[in-house]
């Protein structure tokens, strides 16, 4: 049976999706983008700080259902410019510890609200 996680220490979603869904022992965390949960504002005083925010919106989904980055076990990442990877990749890769999860990183051409990056996750439950 799938579960329906929201938590206010993320942003609210804009569109019809949820910010997580937990089934079969696996938690699905829908893209995050830079805003800042309490204000709705997006983070736009660069590329490290966006990364910050979006890895802090998907540690407030996490704890809201008890588990940590060790359980993550895929991302993806959305970048609209290749040549922000190696800054996003320095704060990504402080959040987790010597296990890292699989994943891969896209250049797209544009992202909700404009921003510059999104990161997607999928997680173990136990």
């Amino acid at each position: 049976m799938k579960k329906i996680i929201n938590t206010i220490h993320s942003p609210a979603p804009i569109g019809p999706y949820s910010q997580a869904v937990a089934v079969n022992g696996f938690l699905f965390v829908s893209g995050q983008i830079p805003a800042d949960p309490e204000t709705g504002t997006i983070v736009t005083t660069g590329i490290r700080d966006e990364a910050r925010q979006v890895m802090e919106n998907l540690k407030a989904i996490l704890i809201e259902t008890g588990i940590t980055f060790d359980n993550i076990v895929k991302t993806t990442i959305f970048l609209t410019d290749m040549q922000s990877f190696a800054q996003v990749n320095e704060i990504y890769g402080s959040y987790f510890n010597a296990h890292f999860p699989a994943r891969e990183t896209v250049q797209v051409a544009a992202l909700p609200k404009n921003v510059n990056v999104e990161i997607s996750v999928i997680a173990t439950l136990s």
